[in-house]
C-alpha cells in the first residue's frame, strides 16, 4: 500500500514545494510582538493544511499565540500517534548575514533557504503532506493521528503544558512523534532515543550598598565579584567532574551496548574541534566526547556580570555580582534535587557579609526511550525504506521539554525522528533544508504510518 502513496508524493513534488514556500513566507516570529498578526495568519495556514490533509482541525486560542489541533476519525483497532511540532520561528537577525531575505524562500545548491526551513516548518510539513497523500490514495491511514502544532516553542512554550494538563484525555495516544531534531551527519539518518534534561538558575551576591573605592576599602569587606568568581570556579574540577555533593548519585550509566554503538559512529575529534573552534577537548576523564555530550551530566556557567566592564580601569569594589547557571541532566536525575544541591553548595560557600539570592528557572527531566522498543523498530524500518539505509541510534545533549511533558502528563514516549542536519544553520542566518532531506522526510513519514500501524498491543506490553 505504501508504494501507491510514495508514487503520489513523487508526482506532487513541485506542488508540495510551492506550499512549503507559502508557509515559509509567513514571518511567524513568536518573540516579536510586531508579528502577532503573522502568528495568527500562520496558525490559519496550518489549520488549512491540516484540513487539506483530511484532518478535522481547529485553532485553539491561548493567553499567547494559538495552538492548532487536528485529528483523524478514531479507530480503536489502530494505534494512535500524537504528532507534535511548532510553527513559530526564531528572529532572523542579523539580517545583513543572510544571502537572501529570510522570509523569501529560495532554492540554491539543492537547499531551501529560509527562516524555519528546517526548524521546524519544513519538518512539520513532511508529516502533513504524507498524511494528505495517504488520505488521497486510500481514504484513511493505517493509524489514528492526533496533530498538535504550537506557536510558542521558541519562547518557552508557556501555554502548552497547561493545555496538555487540561486535555490529557483528548490527547491520549500510544506514542508521540516529533521531527525537530537532526540526522547524525550528512547522509546518515538517525533516531534520537535520548535527550538530556535541564535545570537553570541565577545567583546574586549583594555586598555594600554602593560601589566602593578599592584603595580605601579594599581588604576590609567581601568583594562580590571576587566571591562570584570563586563560587563559580568551585563548581567543576580540573578533571571535568561536577563538585556538588551527590550530583552523580542517581546518574544512569550507559549500557555496554550503547557504549559500543557510540564508538562505532563515524566521529573525528579533530573535525569536532575544528567545527567548534576550540584548541583542545575537555571533560570527564575516561569518557568519550560523544558520551560527554549525550549521556553525562554537566554544570555550566552561562554568564557572569559584576562591576565595571568599560574601557580603561576603574578601581572599585562592586556592590553586587550575578551569574547564570545551567545543569544538563541524564536519566534518573531529579531536577528539583539537583537545584536543591546546587543552591546548598553555593550558599554554604558564600563569604560572610554578602547577601545570597538564588532564583530557579525552567527545568525538565532527561529522556531515554528503549532502543529495542517495537515503536523504534518500526520507525527504523520506515527510515531505511525512505533513505535507503538504516538509521543510527543516537542521543542528543540538548533538551526538548515537551518530551518530558508527554511522559509525565500523557504517559507516552516520543519518537524523535529528525530529517534535517546539524549544519542547516538552525537559529542562524542562512537557515536551510536540503531538498533531498525534505523529500526523504516526507517519504519516511509516509512509510512510518504503515510501519507503526503494524505494531500490535501485545508487542508493546511485552
Amino acid at each position: 500500500m505504501t508504494r501507491d502513496v510514495l508514487d503520489y508524493l513523487d508526482r506532487h513534488q513541485s506542488e508540495t514545494l510551492d506550499e512549503l514556500f507559502r508557509f515559509l513566507r509567513i514571518p511567524s516570529v513568536s518573540a516579536d510582538s510586531a508579528h502577532k498578526a503573522d502568528m495568527q495568519r500562520c496558525a490559519e495556514f496550518v489549520l488549512n493544511s491540516m484540513q487539506k490533509a483530511g484532518l478535522t482541525a481547529e485553532i485553539i486560542p491561548t493567553n499567547g499565540h494559538p495552538l492548532v489541533y487536528g485529528e483523524t476519525t478514531q479507530d480503536p483497532a489502530k494505534p494512535t500517534i500524537l504528532v507534535y511540532g511548532h510553527y513559530d520561528v526564531q528572529p532572523p537577525d542579523p539580517l545583513d548575514l543572510w544571502t537572501t531575505q529570510p522570509f523569501e524562500p529560495e532554492v540554491r545548491d539543492g537547499k531551501i533557504f529560509a527562516r524555519g526551513a528546517t526548524d521546524d516548518k519544513g519538518q512539520v510539513f513532511t508529516h502533513l503532506k504524507s498524511i494528505e497523500a495517504w488520505n488521497r490514495i486510500h481514504g484513511s491511514l493505517p493509524v489514528n493521528i492526533k496533530f498538535l502544532i504550537e506557536g510558542e516553542e521558541e519562547v518557552g512554550s508557556d501555554n502548552l503544558e497547561r493545555f496538555l494538563k487540561a486535555n490529557s484525555d483528548r490527547l491520549k495516544a500510544d506514542v508521540a512523534v516529533i521531527s525537530d531534531t537532526s540526522q547524525y551527519g550528512d547522509g546518515i539518518p538517525a533516531i534520537t532515543y535520548g535527550l538530556r534534561g535541564i535545570v537553570a538558575a541565577e545567583v546574586r551576591l549583594i555586598g555594600p550598598e554602593k560601589d566602593l573605592h578599592s584603595g580605601v576599602y579594599g581588604g576590609s569587606v567581601a568583594n562580590p565579584a571576587n566571591a562570584i568568581a570563586a563560587l563559580m570556579g568551585s563548581l567543576v574540577g580540573c578533571d571535568g567532574r561536577v563538585q556538588i555533593p551527590g550530583f552523580y548519585d542517581d546518574v544512569a550509566e550507559l549500557t555496554d551496548q550503547e557504549k559500543s554503538q557510540f564508538a562505532e559512529l563515524p566521529f573525528s575529534e579533530s573535525g569536532f574541534l575544528k567545527e567548534v573552534g576550540s584548541g583542545a577537548l575537555f571533560g570527564e576523564e575516561g569518557r568519550s566526547t560523544l558520551e560527554r555530550r549525550w549521556a553525562r551530566p554537566t554544570c555550566d556557567i552561562n554568564g557572569i556580570v559584576s562591576g565595571y566592564t568599560g574601557e580603561g580601569p576603574k578601581t572599585i569594589i562592586p556592590s553586587k555580582a550575578m551569574a547564570k547557571i545551567t545543569c544538563r541532566l541524564v536519566p534518573n536525575q531529579n531536577p528539583d534535587r539537583v537545584l536543591d544541591a546546587l543552591e546548598a553548595f553555593l550558599r554554604d560557600r558564600c563569604p560572610a557579609g554578602l547577601k545570597f539570592e538564588f532564583r530557579r528557572f525552567h527545568g525538565c527531566e532527561a529522556f531515554a526511550f528503549d532502543p529495542t522498543s517495537p515503536w523504534i523498530t518500526a520507525a527504523g524500518e520506515a527510515i531505511e525504506e525512505a533513505f535507503g539505509q538504516s538509521p543510527v541510534f543516537i542521543r542528543e545533549g540538548g533538551s526538548i521539554p515537551v518530551v518530558s511533558s508527554f511522559q509525565q502528563i500523557l504517559g507516552i514516549d516520543t519518537l524523535l525522528l529528525g530529517w534535517g542536519r546539524n549544519t542547516d544553520n538552525l537559529h542562524s542566518p542562512n537557515e536551510h533544508f536540503h531538498l533531498q532531506d525534505f523529500r526523504n522526510g516526507i517519504r519516511a513519514s509516509a512509510c512510518l504510518w504503515q510501519k507503526l500501524g503494524n505494531v500490535q498491543a501485545w508487542q508493546v506490553q511485552a
